[in-house]
C-alpha cells in the first residue's frame, strides 16, 4: 500500500483518487477551493463534475497544503495546466526530496514552453517527475469502463512502479521512455479536438473529421520529432489512441468547445457554456510559438489560432486549410525519420 497524495479534486482527481483507494492505497484528495472541499465532503460526490460516482469513506479530503503531501510516497498533480507551476509554488515548502509526482494533467507552458513535467522538475527539483497519459476520460473511469493509458518517466524503475500503483483489472497501464513525446501528444490533441469539434458545429460530415484528425497527428509527430521524440509515441495511446476519443467524444470539453465555436458562439461565451476547463485552448498558442520556434510547418494549429484569438471565421479557416498549396501526402522530412525509428536508440532506458 502506499500513501498518495492527489492535488486537485476536478473530475480527473477525483476519478484517479477512487481508483487508486479501490486498488488499496491510503489515498488524500486536495481541494484548492473551501466550499468544494465542503460539498466533497457533505456529500462524498463530485457533483458538479461527476455526479452519482461515490467517493469512498476511506479517501481522506483536505485543503491543507501541507497535510496533502506530508508522509506521502507520491504526489498526483491533477491541476490545469496553466496553474501547475502557481500551485507547485505553494506546496514546495512541504515536498520531500524523493517523493515520486505523477503529473496527469495534459498541457504546455505558453510562457517557456516547457512541458508540464519540465515546469514540475524546475519547481521541485529533488523529485523524480512522470507522466500518465491516454485516451483516458474521467467519467468513465470513475465507472470502472476499461480503459488504457501509458506512463512514460526518465527512470524505468519509477515508471514500473508508478504502473504497479495505479494498475487494475480495468485500468491497464503501459510504460514508454519517451516522456517528451507522451506529454507531447496529450498536450496537442486538444488543439486538433478543438478543430473537430468546429468541424462538427459547421455541419461537416465524418470525411473532414477524419481527415482533421490524420493531418492533426501528422503536425503533432512533425513537431515531437523535431523536439527529440520517438515517432512511434505518437501511433499510441498518448497519441492516436488520446486524439480519437478527445475528437470523438462528448465528454471531449475540447471537442464541446469547438462545436460551440463552429455554430458562431464566441469564445468567452463557449467557456462560460462548457465550464470546464478547456486546455486545447490554454495550449493552441504555445503550441503555436513551438512551430515557429523549431520552424515546424503546422496549418490546423495555425488556422485553430486564428480562429480563437483572431475573430477568424471558422468556414473561411477550413477554406484556407484546403486549399493550400498543393503537396503529397508523406513529405521527405517525414520519410526519413522511418528508418531511424529503431535504429537511433534514443529514448531508451
Amino acid at each position: 500500500m502506499k500513501k498518495i497524495a492527489v492535488l486537485g479534486s476536478g473530475s480527473w482527481g477525483t476519478a484517479l483518487a477512487i481508483l487508486l483507494s479501490k486498488n488499496g492505497h491510503a489515498v488524500t484528495l486536495w481541494s484548492f477551493q473551501q466550499d468544494e472541499y465542503e460539498s466533497l465532503v457533505h456529500s462524498r460526490e463530485n457533483l458538479e463534475f461527476l455526479p452519482g460516482i461515490i467517493i469512498p469513506n476511506s479517501i481522506h479530503l483536505t485543503t491543507c497544503s501541507r497535510k496533502a503531501v506530508e508522509d506521502k510516497d507520491i504526489i498526483v498533480i491533477a491541476i490545469p495546466s496553466k496553474f501547475i507551476r502557481s500551485t507547485l509554488k505553494l506546496f514546495s515548502p512541504f515536498i520531500k526530496t524523493g517523493q515520486i509526482i505523477v503529473n496527469v494533467a495534459k498541457g504546455l507552458d505558453e510562457d517557456t514552453l516547457q512541458t508540464l513535467c519540465q515546469v514540475i522538475e524546475q519547481e521541485v527539483p529533488s523529485c523524480p517527475v512522470a507522466v500518465l497519459s491516454g485516451p483516458s476520460h474521467a467519467e468513465e473511469v470513475a465507472k470502472d469502463i476499461p480503459t488504457t493509458v501509458v506512463i512514460s518517466a526518465h527512470d524505468k524503475k519509477i515508471a514500473e512502479q508508478i504502473q504497479d500503483v495505479f494498475m487494475t483489472p480495468k485500468f491497464r497501464v503501459y510504460t514508454n521512455p519517451d516522456r517528451m513525446g507522451v506529454e507531447l501528444g496529450g498536450a496537442l490533441k486538444n488543439v486538433i479536438a478543438l478543430a473537430a469539434g468546429i468541424s462538427d458545429g459547421l455541419g461537416f460530415g465524418d470525411n473532414t473529421k477524419a481527415a482533421l484528425m490524420t493531418r492533426g497527428i501528422v503536425e503533432i509527430a512533425r513537431l515531437g520529432s523535431t523536439m527529440g521524440a520517438d515517432l512511434q509515441t505518437f501511433s499510441g495511446l498518448s497519441g492516436i489512441g488520446d486524439l480519437i476519443v478527445t475528437c470523438t467524444s462528448m465528454h471531449s470539453r475540447n471537442r464541446r468547445a469547438g462545436i460551440l465555436l463552429g455554430q458562431g458562439k464566441s469564445l468567452s461565451d463557449t467557456l462560460k457554456e462548457v465550464h470546464m476547463v478547456v486546455e486545447g485552448v490554454n495550449t493552441a498558442q504555445a503550441a503555436l510559438k513551438m512551430s515557429r520556434k523549431f520552424e515546424v510547418h503546422m496549418p490546423i494549429i495555425e488556422q485553430i489560432n486564428n480562429v480563437l484569438f483572431h475573430g477568424k471565421d471558422p468556414k473561411q479557416a477550413v477554406v484556407d486549410l484546403m486549399m493550400r498549396e498543393k503537396t503529397i501526402e508523406h513529405e521527405m522530412e517525414e520519410m526519413s525519420w522511418l528508418p531511424t525509428l529503431t535504429s537511433t536508440g534514443k529514448n531508451t532506458w
